[in-house]
């Protein structure tokens, strides 16, 4: 898992609005810019950052690009986060 790479991209609230547009499903690039007041080339840069932290995949189509999620970097972050608030129920028990 890159760490730290997924908390860097997760630590800004459009690259997070960004993923809560894709929950939805996929979406060009030009769909997803338009849910922003900020230049295309700067929501590229957002998609780049998420791509490099594998928490979203494209796919081209024709002269197009889709984005969507891909989830296995959170769910793979989620299972170690829930080491150390499962641990901590452990260690209350005894």
């Amino acid at each position: 898992m890159k760490l730290q790479k997924t908390l860097k991209a997760l630590s800004d609230p459009t690259r997070r609005e960004i993923l809560e547009l894709l929950k939805k499903g996929s979406l060009s690039a030009g769909d997803i810019c338009s849910h922003f007041d900020i230049s295309a080339a700067a929501v590229s840069r957002h998609l780049s950052l998420l791509k490099d932290a594998e928490l979203i995949r494209d796919r081209h189509e024709g002269k197009y690009i889709f984005y969507e999620l891909s989830a296995s970097v959170l769910e793979e972050m989620m299972l170690w986060l829930s080491a150390f608030t499962d641990g901590g129920k452990e260690n209350e028990k005894e």
